[in-house]
């Protein structure tokens, strides 16, 4: 999986797409151009962090309805408009859906470079957190059943002796299991214990 940020550009006219093209490897910018929405649903995958310079009005598939499409399928790709017939209910619109700008031709090219280096800090950020998130899930799978019940019950904020008298165990066995826990989870401190358990859906819970 590459880390290499590409702009995705999607206008159905031609001069525009070697411009922006131009524009963007001028500084230093990947680059990907469609034609249409359809053709760049059909590239299939978008492992790598990037953002779409997306035209409003085009054929077939207009840009906020392929907004409309990637967000149902989970493409988290912020979006940067670009429209010379625009209005402002479909500005409204496209920022409600998430856009993370909207911009009318022509428009000045330091004001889209902005846009997308901020659109590619946001992708960057939300790839790390996806990457976390997993590798979070995948490490709550090795808990054993006593493990994530002990841990429910810590990010209740119970001492180990409180959590012992209500498992009728030792406070020994549940420092053990604390510590395989925090071992298992990759946790330095409680503070980490309590946002690890948010990430991988262990709720604090009272043993009843």
């Amino acid at each position: 999986m590459t880390d290499t940020a590409v702009v995705f550009i999607i206008d159905d006219d031609s001069s525009v797409r070697r411009s922006l093209e131009r524009l963007l490897k001028s500084v230093g910018l990947a680059t990907e151009s469609f034609a249409s929405a359809k053709e760049f649903l059909h590239r299939g995958h978008w492992e790598e962090p990037g953002c779409l310079v997306l035209d409003v009005r085009m054929p077939e598939i207009s840009g906020l309805d392929l907004q409309e499409q990637l967000a149902k399928v989970g493409i988290c790709l912020p979006i940067i408009f670009i429209s010379g017939h625009g209005t402002v209910p479909m500005s409204v619109r496209a920022m409600k859906a998430g856009a993370m700008d909207f911009l009318m031709k022509p428009f000045d090219e330091q004001d889209l470079l902005d846009a997308i280096q901020r659109a590619l800090v946001r992708s960057r950020q939300e790839k790390a957190e996806r990457a976390e998130m997993s590798a979070i899930q995948q490490r709550s799978l090795s808990l054993t059943p006593r493990e994530r019940e002990v841990f429910s019950l810590v990010v209740s904020g119970l001492l180990n002796k409180q959590i012992a008298d209500l498992l009728t165990t030792s406070e020994k066995t549940i420092k053990i299991h604390r510590a395989a826990i925090m071992a298992k989870m990759h946790a330095v401190t409680f503070a980490d214990l309590v946002r690890i358990a948010q990430k991988a859906e262990i709720h604090p819970l009272q043993a009843q």
